[in-house]
């Protein structure tokens, strides 16, 4: 069997199920909203850029997605702090213990996803465990949940395995022999990760920081169950225009958008190696 052949249904899937809706998007985006089933006009009958031009002209788009970029920027500096030192803690564990140790960080996902988040208000409530903890110890109540604070306490929680992973696998390539022969010459722990370890797992930091900004710029189930009402994401606002106000030409304008924005970094970062 050649190449093409074994090749050919991976370019048949990802052109039905990738390449071909991106190009529906694309067309929806140039069409007018209308009263009606379906909510639009027909597909590149009439291409009308207008939707684009009040992409650009209204500043709720533009404030939703810089608190998309904050909230994927924080979460993924946060997962990255938080996963590191886990991902280190495995690879450096014994052989025997690895396993288990990567199924503790797999085991959330063996949950539902809504289940998980919905979790986190029975913490995050005015009288949930956490403020019942505060309260037991003489602490005051604090206001926890619907605030920034929660989207990001949710965001990291949900995409930490996803900087876990890419690091451990990094991490666990590692030769001990180089860390072994920086203490030989004189470094310390600190100096012998810093010199050693960290350069070494720079290709994990970038896979894991992808992995986790990637999905966390268009989140919007944590954002809309966590946050309060000034969490105006991208993804709230894209599914306000989709479901609320039956705009699909501007949900698909900004779904584009989003998809721009995240992909042409990505190329021009590929263009350059």
């Amino acid at each position: 069997m050649n190449r093409s052949a074994v090749l050919a249904p991976v370019w048949l899937w990802l052109l039905l199920f990738v390449a071909l809706p991106v190009v529906i998007v694309a067309a929806l985006s140039f069409s007018s909203s209308i009263p009606g089933v379906p909510p639009y006009t027909p597909l590149l009958q009439s291409p009308d850029p207008a939707n684009y031009a009040a992409l650009t002209e209204d500043a709720f788009y533009l404030d939703a997605a810089l608190k998309s970029l904050a909230v994927a920027g924080v979460s993924s500096v946060l997962c990255l702090l938080i996963g590191y030192p886990m991902a280190l803690a495995i690879a450096r564990a014994p052989e025997r213990w690895r396993s288990l140790l990567l199924l503790g960080v797999m085991l959330p996902f063996w949950t539902g996803f809504l289940l998980r988040i919905t979790a986190w208000i029975g913490l995050l409530r005015d009288e949930g465990w956490i403020n019942a903890g505060l309260q037991a110890v003489g602490l005051p109540a604090l206001r926890l949940l619907y605030t920034d604070f929660a989207m990001y306490v949710g965001v990291t929680y949900a995409y930490l395995p996803f900087m876990i992973l890419p690091l451990y696998a990094r991490l666990s390539r590692r030769d001990p022999a180089l860390e072994e022969a920086a203490a030989d010459l004189g470094a310390g722990p600190w100096t012998a990760f810093r010199t050693v370890t960290l350069p070494l797992s720079v290709p994990g930091i970038v896979a894991g920081l992808a992995l986790v900004f990637i999905p966390a710029m268009g989140e919007y189930v944590i954002p809309e169950l966590l946050g309060g009402p000034g969490a105006q994401t991208i993804g709230r606002a894209l599914w306000n225009e989709f479901f609320s106000n039956r705009d699909w030409p501007m949900a698909a304008t900004v779904a584009n958008a989003l998809l721009l924005a995240l992909l042409l970094p990505m190329v021009a970062l590929r263009a350059r190696q």
